[in-house]
C-alpha cells in the first residue's frame, strides 16, 4: 500500500510542478492555447498519443473487445496506430500546419468560419463540440473506479474529485505547454506500464504459448469455428472492422486530436512526429487490445450483470488483482497517466472553442487578450466540474447509458467534421451547403440512433458501427454535394509550394529562434529590446507575410 500510495503521490506532485514551470508561456492566447505554435516532434506526438489513448480504451474497450473478439482484438490497435497515427500525421499534419497558420485559425471552428467564409458554420460547430465532449470527457473518469476501488479501497468519488482537481491546476496554470509535457511524462509511463502488465498478465497464465492453447479451447456463443478467440480475424470479423474505423479514421475529425496539428513546429518535426506517434500507438493501443483479448481466461471471475451480461468493465481490472502490489501501482499510474492527459486536451479544447468561437465576437463583441484568457480559465473549471458531476451521478445511480456515449461522441463529432476538414485542406472548391449536409448527417443520424437506442429499439444496432457509417458518409457527402450546389473557389497551394516571401519569413523566424529572440509584443521582448521598437518589427513581419 505504501509503494502504490507513493508512486500516485509522485505522480501527482510531478503534474502539478510541470503546471507552475509552464506558467511563463500562458501570457497570450496563443501561448496558452497552442504553446506558440513551437512544440517540437517528441512533445507533438506524445501529446497525440496519450490524447488518443485514455483510460476508455485501457479499461472499457480493451476488456470489451478483447473480450468479444480474442487476439484478432489486436487489430483495433494496429488500426490505430496505421490509420488513426501514421496516416493521419502524413496526410493532415503538414497541411493543417500549414493552412491553419495562413488562416489565423485556433480552433475546428474558426478554421471552418475562415475557410468557408462563413459565421455560421463555425457557431454550429463550436455547439457540436460542446455538446458532445462534456459527456466524452464524462466517460474518462469511468475506467477509474474498478481500479481504485482494488488498489486502494477508497470511494470513487474522492478518486474523481482528486483527478479532476490536480487536472484544473495544471492546465490552468501552465496551459497547453503543461499538457504536452505532462503528456510526454505520462506517455513514458504508459508505455513501461503497459509493456510490464502484459508480461506479467502472460506469465500469470504459464507464458504465451500455454495461454494461447488455453485460449483456443474456448467456443464462443454463436459460431461453429474451432478457436475462435485466437483466430486472425476472430468470430466477428464484420463487427470488428467496424471498431477498427471507428477508433482510427475517428481521429482524423475530432478536434482535440486536430489541434496538435495546429501547435507543432513546421517541417521536419511533423515527418518526425508521425514516426514517434505510431510507434507509441503501437506499444499502447497495440498491447492494451491484446492484453483484453485473454480476458476469456477470467471468465469464470469477472461480473456479470442480472441477464447474464458480463459487464466488459470488470475484464482488465479482473485480470490485474493477482499482479504483486508494485505493479498495480504502476497500473494505477498508468490509468492516471491516460486518463488526465486525455481529460486536459478535452477541457482545453472546450472551454478554447466557446471562448474563441462562440463568446468572442457574439455575445461579448470586443475581447481583448486578457479576458479570453480569464474566459478560457474559467470555462475550464466549468468544464472539469460538469464532467467530473456527470460521472458522479452515473456512479451513484441506475444511470449506464453515460459510459457508452464515448462511442457516441466520437461518432457525432468525427462524422460531421471529418469530410469538411479534409476536404477543405486539399480541395479548392467545397460548398456551405455540403458542409452543411455533413454537419446535420453526422449529429443527425447519431442522435437519431441514440435516442432510439434508450428507447430500446436503436436504428443501427451497434454504436460503434454507427459512428463509423457517419464518417465514411462525411468524406463521401462533401465532394458529392459541392457538385451540385455553388461554391466558392479558396485558393490552395500544397506545403512545398511556397512563395520568395514565405520562404523569406521562415529563415527570418528561424533567425530569431536560435539567437532567443522572443516574440514581439511579449513581456520578454519589451524587457530586452523596448516598447517603442515592438510594434515596428511587428509591423514589418505583417508586411512581409502580407506581400
Amino acid at each position: 500500500m505504501v509503494s502504490k500510495i507513493a508512486l500516485v503521490l509522485v505522480f501527482v506532485a510531478v503534474a502539478v510542478g510541470v503546471g507552475v514551470y509552464c506558467r511563463r508561456s500562458t501570457k497570450t492566447v496563443d501561448g496558452f492555447l497552442l504553446g506558440g505554435r513551437k512544440v517540437g516532434p517528441w512533445m507533438s506526438a506524445f501529446a497525440y498519443g496519450t490524447s488518443y489513448f485514455s483510460a476508455v480504451v485501457f479499461v472499457g474497450y480493451a476488456g470489451q473487445f478483447g473480450f468479444k473478439y480474442g487476439i484478432a482484438a489486436t487489430w483495433a490497435g494496429i488500426g490505430n496506430a496505421i490509420l488513426g497515427s501514421l496516416l493521419a500525421w502524413w496526410v493532415l499534419g503538414p497541411r493543417t500546419r500549414e493552412m491553419t497558420h495562413r488562416l489565423g485559425a485556433q480552433t475546428m471552428p474558426e478554421f471552418f468560419g475562415k475557410r468557408y467564409d462563413s459565421k455560421a458554420l463555425r457557431i454550429a460547430a463550436a455547439a457540436i463540440i460542446f455538446v458532445f465532449l462534456i459527456p466524452y470527457t464524462a466517460s474518462v473518469y469511468n475506467g477509474l473506479s474498478r481500479l481504485f476501488g482494488m488498489a486502494f479501497d477508497l470511494p470513487y468519488d474522492v478518486c474523481v474529485i482528486g483527478m479532476a482537481l490536480v487536472t484544473c491546476i495544471y492546465v490552468i496554470v501552465g496551459g497547453y505547454m503543461a499538457t504536452v509535457m505532462n503528456d510526454f511524462i505520462q506517455g513514458i509511463v504508459m508505455l513501461l506500464g503497459i509493456t510490464a502488465v502484459i508480461v506479467a498478465v502472460v506469465m500469470s497464465n504459464g507464458g504465451f504459448s500455454e495461454a494461447v492453447v488455453q485460449l483456443s479451447q474456448i467456443s464462443a456463443e454463436g459460431s461453429s469455428m474451432a478457436g475462435p478467440f485466437v483466430s486472425f480475424f476472430g468470430p466477428d470479423l464484420f463487427n470488428l472492422l467496424g471498431v477498427v474505423v471507428l477508433t482510427s479514421l475517428g481521429t482524423w475529425g475530432l478536434p482535440q486530436m486536430v489541434q496538435k496539428f495546429y501547435a507543432i513546429k513546421s517541417g521536419p518535426a511533423v515527418k518526425q512526429g508521425a514516426i514517434i506517434s505510431t510507434i507509441f500507438a503501437f506499444v499502447v493501443a497495440g498491447g492494451s487490445y491484446f492484453l483484453g483479448g485473454f480476458g476469456r481466461l477470467y471468465s469464470g471471475q469477472i461480473e456479470y450483470a442480472a441477464n447474464g451480461t458480463p459487464i466488459y468493465d470488470s475484464v482488465i481490472p479482473t485480470m490485474l488483482s493477482t499482479l504483486p502490489d508494485v505493479l498495480i501501482g504502476l497500473v494505477i499510474v498508468l490509468v492516471l497517466s491516460a486518463s488526465m492527459s486525455t481529460l486536459s486536451s478535452l477541457v482545453l479544447t472546450s472551454s478554447s472553442t466557446l471562448t474563441i468561437d462562440f463568446i468572442k465576437g457574439n455575445v461579448v463583441k470586443k475581447m481583448n487578450e486578457k479576458q479570453q484568457l480569464v474566459s478560457m480559465r474559467l470555462l475550464l473549471v466549468a468544464f472539469v466540474v460538469i464532467s467530473a458531476a456527470i460521472a458522479l451521478l452515473q456512479y451513484h445511480s441506475s444511470i449506464v447509458f453515460i459510459a457508452q456515449l464515448m462511442g457516441y461522441s466520437w461518432g457525432a463529432l468525427a462524422g460531421a467534421f471529418l469530410g469538411p476538414f479534409l476536404w477543405g485542406l486539399y480541395k479548392k472548391k467545397v460548398s456551405k451547403a455540403a458542409v452543411w449536409c455533413s454537419f446535420a448527417f453526422g449529429v443527425g443520424l447519431t442522435a437519431v440512433n441514440m435516442c432510439m437506442g434508450f428507447a430500446g429499439t436503436p436504428l443501427i444496432a451497434s454504436p460503434i458501427n454507427c459512428g463509423a457509417l457517419c464518417m465514411i458518409v462525411s468524406l463521401v457527402i462533401v465532394p458529392v454535394v459541392s457538385l451540385f450546389t455553388p461554391a466558392k473557389e479558396f485558393p490552395i497551394e500544397p506545403p512545398s509550394a511556397k512563395s520568395e516571401s514565405d520562404r523569406a519569413y521562415e529563415r527570418m523566424v528561424e533567425a530569431e529562434e536560435a539567437d532567443g529572440m522572443p516574440e514581439p509584443g511579449t513581456a520578454e521582448f519589451s524587457e530586452q529590446h523596448g516598447e517603442d521598437i515592438a510594434p515596428k518589427v511587428q509591423e514589418a513581419i505583417d508586411t512581409v507575410k502580407s506581400s
